[in-house]
């Protein structure tokens, strides 16, 4: 048994995934670790077995030294984007004076919807997708049109004109007006939708009337060879919202904070929202975020080579060990879709895999229509405990 009374920054150019042993992450007391009992291996919610990147850790211990721990304030974090989003992505667009803090993203969104709707208009969401899509717009009354994804997993354009087509007939007839609420990178199938695919989306929501808002939180999170492109950068996209944080990149979930990005042509909306929602993000939050995009490059490029691996192994042991499970390995994201549907295990083999073969895994149903049949893993972690589950999967089957 390790015991070491605390967890050490990872240096820069190590593999983040290879650095902690399953007895240090039972220590852990965040949700991942204290769901399930012991002898289940947690492969689930969107959490990284990773420790703190290095730039991270030293500028919290130093607010902490200096008991900087009040209310946030200034516009660093929104610097450090501008900054992250020019190298990273040669885009200019999240000018400081058009970005506003909030608490996470999909408070963001909320936030967002609000400005630009009205209390009855609907909002369209690409299915499956992450279900607190659902959730939060179902919590505020809304309505929720499905569009569903193509089968292989990309923007259906024809289901996605059709949906606009219905929610302008029955908006409400006030100032609001219907939203597209896009995920990008898509979670859980992890595409990372091209700049002609988010052009096309541009053009269908100005000819139908939707205003669109992008949580693009697993934004710096993509493969090989592969590109995001955000969605306010492209075409016809200058009356967008977006949300971003560094949140799922550098693992900062419970370091609460994200960015409101307006296209230019929605600086209006976002010149709107109340004050006071710039005060609930955490001082602490926005020093971690701001930390990891102005330093924290080093670290992600480490993290994203160990992800490239784990998708290579992911797609291994499934050959070998369940190979009637189809997945295609994602372009985006540190999640992987898994089609079991072959396996005969009903709608929901999450619960399968966990009954049998104690594997805790985000089961399909509640990412909407689309996801029967289908399970969300998280590859955030070893290369050890992904082929350890995969065993066990197998033999849940079995």
């Amino acid at each position: 048994m390790d015991r070491t009374t605390h967890d050490v920054p990872v240096r820069d150019g190590a593999d983040p995934l290879c650095q902690l042993s399953l007895e240090q992450l039972r220590r852990r007391t965040s949700v991942k670790w204290r769901t399930y009992p012991e002898d289940v291996l947690p492969l689930w919610v969107a959490e990284m077995d990773v420790r703190l990147a290095g730039p991270v850790a030293r500028a919290l211990t130093d607010a902490v030294a200096l008991g900087d721990t009040g209310y946030p304030a200034g516009t660093d974090y929104a610097e450090a984007l501008a900054g992250f989003a020019r190298e990273r992505w040669g885009w200019d667009g999240p000018a400081v004076e058009r970005t506003a803090i909030v608490p996470d993203v999909m408070l963001g969104a909320v936030e967002m919807i609000r400005l630009v709707s009205g209390p009855d208009d609907p909002v369209v969401v690409n299915c499956p997708v992450y279900p607190p899509f659902y959730q939060f717009v179902r919590s505020m009354g809304r309505p929720v049109v499905e569009a569903p994804l193509g089968a292989d997993g990309r923007i259906d354009f024809t289901a996605l004109e059709k949906a606009f087509r219905d929610v302008a007939r029955t908006a409400g007839q006030g100032a609001g007006r219907p939203v597209y609420l896009l995920c990008s990178p898509h979670n859980p199938t992890g595409t990372v939708h091209t700049a002609a695919e988010l052009a096309e989306v541009a053009r269908l929501s100005r000819s139908h009337g939707v205003r669109v808002v992008a949580d693009e939180i697993h934004a710096p999170i993509v493969a090989a060879g592969v590109s995001f492109v955000p969605y306010l950068s492209v075409p016809g996209a200058e009356d967008g919202l977006s949300l971003m944080s560094a949140s799922k990149a550098w693992n900062l979930a419970g370091l609460k904070a994200a960015l409101a990005v307006a296209g230019p042509g929605a600086a209006g909306d976002l010149a709107r929202l109340p004050e006071e929602v710039s005060h609930e993000p955490s001082h602490l939050g926005i020093i971690a975020h701001t930390a990891a995009l102005r330093e924290g490059g080093d670290w992600l490029d480490a993290l994203l080579a160990g992800l490239d691996a784990n998708r290579r192994l992911l797609s291994r042991l499934l050959a070998e060990h369940l190979p009637d499970v189809r997945c295609t390995p994602a372009q985006g994201t540190y999640l992987a879709w898994l089609d079991c549907r072959a396996l005969g295990l009903g709608d929901d083999p999450a619960e399968v895999f966990l009954r049998r073969g104690r594997v805790a895994l985000n089961s399909g149903l509640p990412f909407g229509t689309g996801g029967a049949g289908f399970v969300r893993m998280n590859l955030a972690t070893s290369p050890e405990l992904i082929t350890e589950a995969v065993r066990r999967m197998a033999a849940a089957t079995a």
